[in-house]
């Protein structure tokens, strides 16, 4: 055999956090070849801004998970931070590898970087190899019959569909040859990517369990108790029928493949009509990716132009009641403390809360998404960014700005009960339920008997919804005029 045979391969784990279907990892561990597994902390500005503190946290036990797992096959985690082509240099001339190995990432800041790397690499004599795996299908491979990028989803999903199923996931390697010698490794806690004082996240680990295991446990939690009914009960937050896999999408701990595969041949025991439904919101997840990767300023700039000129509102008073669940409107307080306290926030209150903040506040959407991104463990460069410009009505397929989301009676429609919003804002536990979405409105004996003061122990309105509804048509009828 060759001596350079036994050239160690670098394998760079992104957000591809598992040993589960990792082609990038499979194809390692077939070589037979040496694997040094390594995270890099890459510098902010090598992404989509800083690292959200939230998923800073949710980062910060994946990597021990995952360092756990490779453990268990007679590998390790290296960690190191810094810029991606100093660092792999530096490990190339530490072990004398041969080989660099990655699962392709989509976002422009991360082409942007691995494209002239590739190059680098490859030019300095190594083998450089790049595996799918992030996505049901890679941004590149469908298109319209012009040629070019889907711009709506509904044509899209047909596309997908179309094409076949997603590639079947492959397993988790038995075992990784390790290296002669490890190359040193930095200490997690050095990274400082949990916080201390105040420890603002301290609730987390009783709601998640990042890592590869968690998200295992939790899709099949989902199949068992939740897919069930997923189409018609899917946006009431109080009812356990969403699948909660997004953050570990996000850090790649489980393969959209896998979740797809897994939802495969259960029609027995679920209704077709939530299976697919399911699927249809998993796909979402790739059309997000389609725009940001066609369209890389997504996450900065309108897609509609249009929009550039409205004139949105510099209100830094209300965007703080906002963020602090302290507007008067109980689904979107609950919604914003939801968020703090879990690092999560149900999907129909997202467009409640976005909505309230774009068209009742006239606050500019990307406002909402940097706050968002930055609390939120499932943070995602392409799902956030579409997300918001769907409801500011600027984005791709989007909902028309004119559709201004009522928070009142979006609240009795998918609380009606009123469960969300007491287990968020025990402040309104005691109101009944004809007035737990509009305290205001209730008689002062109501309010006495719940024991609620408002403007004491829960904030009036801070904005009338009627009249901000008329406010927010005016600014589009103007822009229209423009």
């Amino acid at each position: 055999m060759n001596s350079r045979d036994n050239f160690p391969i670098i394998l760079w784990f992104r957000k591809d956090l598992r040993l589960d279907d990792n082609l990038a990892l499979a194809c390692a561990a077939e070589s037979l070849r040496p694997v040094v597994p390594v995270y890099i902390l890459e510098p902010e500005d090598a992404g989509n801004g800083p690292l959200g503190a939230a998923q800073a946290w949710w980062l910060h036990h994946s990597l021990e998970a995952l360092s756990a797992s490779l453990a268990k096959i007679g590998s390790r985690l290296v960690l190191r931070r810094g810029p991606a082509d100093a660092v792999l240099g530096d490990l190339v001339a530490e072990t004398g590898a041969s080989h660099v190995f990655w699962n392709r990432r989509y976002d422009p800041p991360g082409i942007a970087i691995d494209t002239p790397l590739k190059e680098e690499l490859t030019r300095s004599g190594l083998t450089v190899r790049s595996f799918a795996g992030q996505l049901l299908h890679e941004p590149s491979r469908l298109k319209t019959g012009a040629g070019g990028p889907y711009r709506v989803y509904t044509p899209f999903w047909r596309a997908l569909e179309a094409s076949g199923e997603p590639v079947e996931p492959v397993p988790a390697p038995q075992r990784l040859v390790p290296p002669t010698d490890w190359p040193a490794s930095e200490r997690i806690d050095s990274w400082m990517l949990t916080p201390t004082r105040p420890d603002w996240a301290a609730a987390f680990s009783s709601v998640w369990t990042p890592g590869e295991a968690g998200a295992a446990e939790r899709l099949e939690r989902f199949i068992d108790r939740g897919l069930d009914s997923y189409k018609s009960k899917r946006d009431c937050p109080a009812l356990p029928h969403t699948s909660g896999l997004s953050p570990h999408l996000a850090l790649g701990e489980i393969s959209p493949a896998r979740v797809w595969h897994q939802t495969r041949g259960l029609t027995d025991a679920v209704a077709a009509d939530d299976v697919i439904h399911f699927r249809k919101e998993l796909a979402w997840r790739d059309f997000s990716y389609h725009l940001l990767f066609h369209f890389p300023d997504l996450a900065r700039k309108n897609w509609n132009s249009k929009f550039d000129a409205f004139p949105w509102r510099h209100a830094p008073d209300d965007l703080k009641r906002w963020q602090r669940g302290q507007t008067g409107f109980p689904i979107v307080d609950a919604g914003m403390r939801e968020l703090w306290q879990t690092g999560f926030m149900h999907n129909r209150v997202r467009m409640i809360v976005a909505s309230f903040l774009i068209k009742d506040l006239l606050i500019d959407w990307r406002e909402g998404e940097r706050w968002f991104r930055d609390t939120l463990v499932d943070a995602d460069p392409a799902s956030n960014a579409a997300s918001w410009q769907w409801v500011a009505g600027s984005g791709a397929d989007a909902a028309p700005f004119f559709r201004i989301f009522n928070p009142i009676t979006q609240g009795e429609k998918f609380d009606p009960d009123g469960d969300y919003v007491r287990r968020y804002v025990p402040e309104l536990k005691d109101m009944p339920n004809k007035f737990i979405h509009k305290p205001f409105e209730a008689p002062l004996l109501v309010l006495k008997e719940a024991g609620v003061s408002l403007g004491q122990t829960y904030p009036l309105p801070i904005v009338d919804h009627g009249k901000a509804r008329d406010a927010a048509l005016a600014a589009l009828q103007g822009l229209k005029a423009e």
